[in-house]
């Protein structure tokens, strides 16, 4: 358990240390068109255009940002294997502790006494979690369910794709709920994996469930990429938590025989419950548009970015337009 919980925090720390390097990454780029009164790396929709999202792929913050995932992926996956999902999803998505934390400095975001109460509660949450859990379940499950797992990550994924696509600049929260569900479909899918222990080859290439977190993993990581270019990057990770908490620990329950300590299921269900609502209110009661970005002060190099210019670049309420402080990283 405690090896588990370990792995578990440090997937979290890599995970929200990425997210923020990430989303300097991102709107920097956006930045640089916008600069360039370049309309090109938008859709009709006023959404990124998959030539905007692959030049912020390319900044030298976005490809760090990428590396600590893929490092937080591993140690994820060690974690789902070790502990039950709704443990080790919930300890996870607690990056957005560490994401609020770190944009202070890197995005110049401000955070009010509320998120700092929020915070609060999503860490006294995760202790009635780990002092509830009990072992993890046997992780079996049936071919077909191997399938539907496959099948659900393509339709999230691809059906979201679109979906985001079409709705272009509305779609950061929703962009950021899909790509948690797709994190999600990605740690059931670890879960129930075969050919793992023991490693055989053959066995684990024929499992749906392995093309079923390529899917997801991948897909996952570019609605995030969106999220992060469109709306504000706590916000994201916020519906981003909800996504790749929520499910997997339902289904961690219903399917894999996941459990609390006897006696402690009340204190599970609470400490699960808590953990969202808390991750849930720092986005909910964050200052809209990444703070220090919306008051509406001229940049210092005294451009005016346009509207469409990422979520942190959006004109504040009298028409004037907030300069884009997070994509320098001030």
């Amino acid at each position: 358990m405690l090896i588990g919980l370990l792995t578990a925090v440090a997937a979290s720390a890599c995970y929200g240390t990425g997210s923020v390097l990430q989303a300097v990454g991102s709107r920097k780029s956006a930045r640089r068109e916008a600069a360039a009164a370049s309309t090109t790396g938008l859709t009709q929709h006023g959404g990124p255009s998959l030539s905007s999202t692959a030049k912020a792929a390319v900044t030298w913050e976005f490809m760090v940002g990428t590396v600590l995932d893929f490092i937080g992926f591993g140690l994820g996956a060690l974690a789902a294997r070790l502990l039950p999902l709704f443990l080790s999803q919930t300890v996870i998505s607690a990056n957005l502790v560490i994401t609020a934390v770190l944009s202070i400095k890197l995005l110049g975001i401000r955070l009010n006494a509320r998120e700092w109460v929020s915070i609060g509660v999503v860490c006294s949450a995760l202790v009635l979690l780990a002092t509830a859990a009990g072992p993890e379940g046997g992780g079996d499950a049936s071919t077909a369910t191997h399938w539907w797992l496959l099948v659900a990550s393509v339709l999230v994924i691809g059906g979201g794709t679109l979906i985001v696509r079409l709705l272009g600049s509305r779609a950061a929260i929703l962009a950021g709920l899909l790509s948690g569900l797709g994190f999600g479909a990605l740690g059931v899918g670890v879960r129930v994996l075969n050919g793992i222990d023991p490693f055989h080859l053959p066995t684990l290439l024929a499992d749906p469930a392995l093309y079923a977190i390529l899917v997801a993993g991948v897909g996952g990581m570019y609605l995030h990429t969106v999220a992060l270019q469109i709306g504000s990057v706590n916000g994201a990770t916020a519906a981003l938590v909800v996504g790749e908490t929520v499910v997997p620990g339902i289904l961690g329950v219903l399917w894999l025989g996941d459990s609390s300590r006897p006696g402690f299921a009340w204190m599970a269900i609470l400490g699960f419950v808590v953990a969202v609502a808390g991750a849930v209110a720092v986005a909910w009661f964050g200052e809209p548009e990444g703070g220090a970005e919306a008051t509406g002060t001229a940049p210092d190099d005294g451009s005016t970015a346009p509207a469409h210019a990422t979520g942190a670049g959006a004109a504040t309420e009298d028409g004037r337009r907030a300069p884009d402080r997070a994509a320098t990283g001030s």
